[in-house]
């Protein structure tokens, strides 16, 4: 479960934790979302899904290869329809619905330590997050960040590494949260303790293990 040994000098070590978002503390449907921008498109599923993932053009967004306007734009084109950033906001929102269990986990860490999200999304996400999420910005505040705001995507790192400078804190203070193997091993790599997270129960255990009180 643990990228290190979880410890009592890891007790006192923890002073942040970081979530990724999608299938963390939200259920994403990404079914949906196609689904939706196939019919604004008049197109099919499998043909919206080719064009955006399987051709690897999120990845672009992800990574901060495409500035917000030419992701959109480039978007609409690879879909055969000019997507509106309305519609596409509209689209990523009804793919999204709240975990309350893990919000209710994050809402209680906050009294005792830091928290933050980073996620592998275009800077669209972070923007727009009040309309797609809204449940985020009360417990997070302004420490909700894309992978695009630093040029690079999970698993990389040098991703990790770039949002713990902007929060100001050590890698050996965090401990970070996602449902992807491959982003918990990049989070280690970058220095960090990492969990991956595959149920609220399992997640409490790992925050019992690293010392990381809930109240």
């Amino acid at each position: 479960m643990f990228g290190r040994s979880a410890s009592a000098a890891v007790t006192d070590a923890i002073k942040l934790v970081l979530f990724d978002m999608d299938n963390v503390l939200c259920d994403y449907d990404r079914a949906t979302r196609v689904a939706y921008l196939a019919q604004l498109a008049g197109t099919s599923s499998e043909a919206v899904h080719n064009a955006i993932w399987d051709s690897g053009f999120e990845l672009l967004g992800d990574s901060g290869a495409l500035e917000a306007a030419d992701y959109l734009r480039g978007f609409g084109e690879r879909i055969g329809y000019p997507l509106s950033l309305d519609e596409w906001v509209e689209a990523r929102r009804r793919s999204m619905q709240a975990n309350r269990a893990m919000l209710d986990i994050a809402g209680s860490l906050r009294r005792t330590v830091d928290i933050a999200v980073l996620t592998n999304n275009t800077t669209l996400v972070a923007d727009h997050i009040d309309t797609l999420l809204p449940e985020l910005r009360p417990l997070f505040g302004s420490r909700i960040y894309t992978s695009a705001q630093f040029k690079t995507a999970k698993p990389d790192p040098h991703c990790y590494r770039l949002c713990l400078s902007e929060l100001g804190v050590r890698p050996q203070s965090v401990l970070f949260v996602d449902d992807l193997a491959a982003n918990v091993a990049g989070a280690r790599d970058a220095g960090l303790f990492a969990h991956r997270h595959t149920s609220v129960a399992t997640f409490r255990q790992a925050l019992s293990e690293y010392g990381v009180p809930l109240d």
